[in-house]
């Protein structure tokens, strides 16, 4: 891993946990069965990348840059996504575990959250406009001062959400799960 620019590769199998891969740019490349937990991806950019089966948990993101980045059936418990670089910062995230993640105060509009558990996720703070969370469990998921307009929570469950505390003009519930809306007035609905 000496280059510093890799564009159009598939990386199989490999352990970057040994390897040194700060600083680096990868464009167009796909990672399948990669070990990335607990690895240091500072500083690195990933752009128009997808990521198959990978784990990436408690991975240190400071600064890393994620753009158009497509994660599918990757293991990221813990990551904080809140350290990456802000600039033009896209993701989507589909059948992956994201228990404990950090995105406050990223900008994720239109995001895509597909078959993911997103428990004690943080979310305060962060834009989702538009963001879908499609058959997502989020228990004690948290959401301060975030934008939720247009947001798609039909298919989510386990949600709690204070419309007091956050943006939520158009966004869309389905019954029964609309009892997040109320759930710190402690009444009983049946």
């Amino acid at each position: 891993m000496n280059d510093l620019l890799h564009e159009d590769k598939i990386f199989e199998g490999i352990d970057f946990t040994a390897k040194n891969a700060a600083r680096r740019e990868f464009v167009d490349c796909v990672f399948i069965n990669c070990h990335f937990e607990k690895a240091d991806l500072s500083n690195n950019d990933f752009m128009d990348c997808q990521f198959k089966t990978c784990n990436l948990s408690l991975a240190i993101v400071e600064n890393t840059g994620f753009k158009n980045v497509a994660f599918t059936g990757c293991k990221l418990i813990g990551t904080d996504f809140s350290r990456c670089n802000n600039f033009n910062f896209a993701v989507s995230f589909e059948n992956c575990p994201l228990d404990y993640c950090s995105f406050f105060q990223k900008k994720m509009k239109k995001a895509v959250f597909k078959d993911c558990s997103l428990k004690e996720a943080d979310f305060s703070e962060t834009d989702l406009t538009q963001a879908n969370f499609s058959h997502c469990d989020l228990m004690n998921a948290s959401f301060v001062r975030s934008i939720l307009e247009k947001a798609d929570f039909r298919t989510a469950s386990n949600y709690g959400l204070d419309p007091e505390l956050n943006k939520m003009k158009k966004a869309k519930f389905s019954f029964p799960g609309i009892a997040g809306l109320l759930l710190k007035y402690d009444i009983e609905i049946e």
